[in-house]
């Protein structure tokens, strides 16, 4: 699934393709929230984001991506 990730006095927002669920995302944003840490996420291709929770603007959830062959 894609994720936005927007930072707060940043001009572009982070986009990452990730194998987790929206739940889990939910679940670790809430979580670093809380705890006034940072959100980690990994991406499909094994890199990981990392980012100050008290920065982030917002956080948006995309459908899941799927494989396509071919063109649209």
């Amino acid at each position: 699934m894609e994720v936005k990730i927007g930072v707060q006095n940043a001009q572009r927002e982070l986009v990452l393709d990730t194998e987790s669920t929206p739940e889990d995302i939910e679940t670790h944003f809430a979580e670093a929230l809380s705890s006034g840490g940072l959100l980690r996420l990994a991406d499909t291709k094994g890199r990981a984001v990392v980012v100050p929770a008290d920065k982030i603007a917002y956080v948006e959830l995309g459908s899941p991506t799927t494989s396509t062959v071919g063109f649209r």
